[in-house]
């Protein structure tokens, strides 16, 4: 088993390898962590008693919710960590550490930082060697995990761009059964359907390629699963195969399978901790990146970027991205603001 890294400007992406099997995945943005398990130094801003909780204020600007039911003052210091990176449209949740703020700081501060994605991966494989192709990413990780580093032959990793690509699409086969995905702010929901008869065997097959797709994508909070093919009746004698597959794809975060709704669905629920696969990717900064990538890879000729300001924005809040780019690019990247409308969203000229 080993980890392998790869990466392209402002964007490291780690891969638990058994042979050629994907184990579990790991994406980490310099100029852009999540700040899972974070622990700040945050001010009050507003207390929301109907909510059992006040919004705050970090060092960044950036605000979250604390949930807590201890009083609090508006404009108070308190300390806090990050439980819930921001995701699906809301910003951080955070639990409160201490009331007491002992540090000489006078305003909000990042006391701490959380573990690095990394740490996911190598809690899971603690001896893993971590190979790795371009010099320039493997700099970028945190020392303690360099004596496991191995450099190898470009070769040896080339498949592994179309497997990431794969966990970004909405459609996926699982088994004999392919997977529907939809995801909303509230939940995500996954039809099982398949062009011939699913019968009861064909469902519990797929339940193990399934439960291995959630897990790599990283779908959490409230997840409903439609079986292809089974009667609503037949539907309960389902469930265990569900959570067998569960137990045995052998999940950090630990989904739980609640039960069949009235409807028939499976629900599953899987902590929420860092942002799923697919909105790191749908985010403006997301999208900024894979342009980078895409100029480099196309040899792309010019020497300004006309994209959605949204997007210009979270390219020019990343610096360490564009330092990268330039460097590998040879060229200084200047920036034009365009709209959204065209089918590519995104020009160099």
């Amino acid at each position: 088993m080993h980890i392998q890294l790869s990466g392209s400007p402002g964007e490291l992406r780690f891969t638990l390898l058994q042979a050629d099997h994907i184990c579990d995945v790991a994406l980490w943005r310099p100029g852009s962590p999540d700040g899972w398990q974070d622990q700040h130094l945050v001010r009050i801003l507003s207390k929301e008693s109907g909510l059992d909780g006040a919004f705050v204020q970090l060092e960044s600007k950036e605000e979250g919710f604390l949930s807590t039911k201890a009083k609090l003052q508006e404009g108070q210091l308190v300390k806090a960590e990050v439980i819930r990176a921001a995701q699906n449209n809301k910003g951080l949740r955070l639990k409160l550490i201490s009331q007491e703020n002992d540090s000489t700081h006078t305003t909000p501060k990042l006391l701490k930082a959380g573990p690095h994605p990394l740490d996911d991966l190598c809690s899971q494989a603690p001896q893993a060697p971590i190979f790795y192709e371009d010099a320039t990413l493997a700099a970028q990780i945190p020392a303690k995990f360099r004596p496991l580093l191995e450099r190898i032959a470009q070769k040896e990793t080339s498949f592994l761009d179309s497997e990431w690509e794969e966990l970004l699409e909405p459609t996926i086969m699982v088994g004999p059964l392919t997977a529907h995905i939809s995801v909303t702010p509230a939940l995500t929901s996954i039809d099982l359907d398949s062009a011939s008869h699913p019968d009861f065997e064909a469902n519990v097959r797929a339940f193990k390629a399934l439960t291995h797709q959630i897990r790599l994508r990283n779908l959490s909070g409230t997840i409903l699963i439609d079986p292809a093919g089974i009667r609503t009746k037949k539907r309960p004698a389902l469930l265990k195969f569900l959570q067998e597959a569960f137990f045995n794809e052998q999940d950090p975060l630990c989904p739980k399978v609640l039960g069949m709704t009235p409807s028939g669905l499976f629900e599953v629920v899987r902590p929420r901790r860092r942002p799923p696969l697919y909105e790191s990717f749908s985010s403006p900064h997301g999208r900024g990146l894979a342009i980078l990538r895409t100029i480099l890879r196309e040899k792309a000729q010019g020497t300004t970027l006309c994209a959605p300001a949204s997007i210009i924005h979270a390219l020019e809040s990343d610096p360490k991205a564009l330092i990268y780019f330039e460097r590998e690019w040879g060229k200084k990247l200047h920036f034009s603001v365009s709209t959204e409308h065209s089918f590519r969203c995104w020009s160099l000229n």
